[in-house]
C-alpha cells in the first residue's frame, strides 16, 4: 500500500527529529535480512541505547538536504537501506559494527555525526572509541586516584608497624 502524502511528510518529519536529536546516524544496507535478525539489531541496539529503523530512500534524502554533511550522506541511499542512531556517538557504531561481524547481510556503507559524513572505515573506527559511560569513568577515576594514594601512603606506616610487631610476637613465641 503507498504512503500518502501525510504519512511521507510525516516519515520526514521523523528523520529530521532523528538528525537533530542524535550525535551519530549510521547508513546500512540490508542484503537480505530476514524479519528475525532485523528484530535481533533492533532489540541489541535499543538496549545500548539507540534505535534502528528502515527508511524509504527518497524521503531519508530529503531529510538530509538541510543537515550539515546531508549531501555526502544522501548519497548512500541507494538500494534497500536502513539506519542506526544513538544519542552517544560511539553507540549505534558499535553495536552495528559487532552486528556485521557475525552476520554478513548487513554491510556498513557510512554515516553522519556532528554534520561530517563518514564512510564505512569512518563508522568502524569511531566503533573502537570508548563511550561516553567509559570517558567519563576514566575521568573520575582519574581524580579519585590521587585521593587513593595519599591514603594508601598515610596508612601504609601503620601497617608496617603492625607489621613489625606481629613479626616480634611471632619471634617470642617460637
Amino acid at each position: 500500500m503507498p504512503l500518502t502524502r501525510q504519512n511521507k511528510s510525516a516519515q520526514v518529519e521523523w528523520i529530521s527529529n532523528v538528525l537533530n536529536d542524535n550525535e551519530v546516524l549510521v547508513v546500512m544496507e540490508n542484503k537480505g535480512l530476514t524479519v528475525a535478525e532485523v528484530s535481533d539489531l533492533r532489540v541489541k541496539m535499543r538496549e545500548a541505547g539507540g534505535g534502528v529503523k528502515v527508511v524509504k530512500n527518497r524521503l531519508a534524502k530529503i531529510a538530509l538536504k538541510d543537515v550539515d554533511g546531508g549531501d555526502q550522506t544522501a548519497e548512500l541511499f541507494k538500494g534497500p537501506t536502513f539506519i542506526a542512531y544513538s544519542e552517544d556517538p560511539v553507540t549505534a557504531p558499535k553495536v552495528v559494527v559487532e552486528y556485521a561481524k557475525t552476520n554478513d547481510k548487513v554491510e556498513i556503507l557510512g554515516g553522519l555525526m556532528a554534520g561530517t559524513a563518514m564512510n564505512a572505515a569512518g563508522v568502524t573506527s569511531l566503533s573502537k572509541m570508548p563511550s561516553r559511560e567509559e570517558v567519563i569513568a576514566q575521568i573520575v577515576g582519574s581524580l579519585t586516584a590521587p585521593a587513593q594514594n595519599i591514603a594508601g601512603a598515610i596508612g601504609a606506616p601503620a601497617a608496617n608497624i603492625a607489621g613489625c610487631l606481629k613479626s616480634m610476637a611471632e619471634k617470642e613465641d617460637a
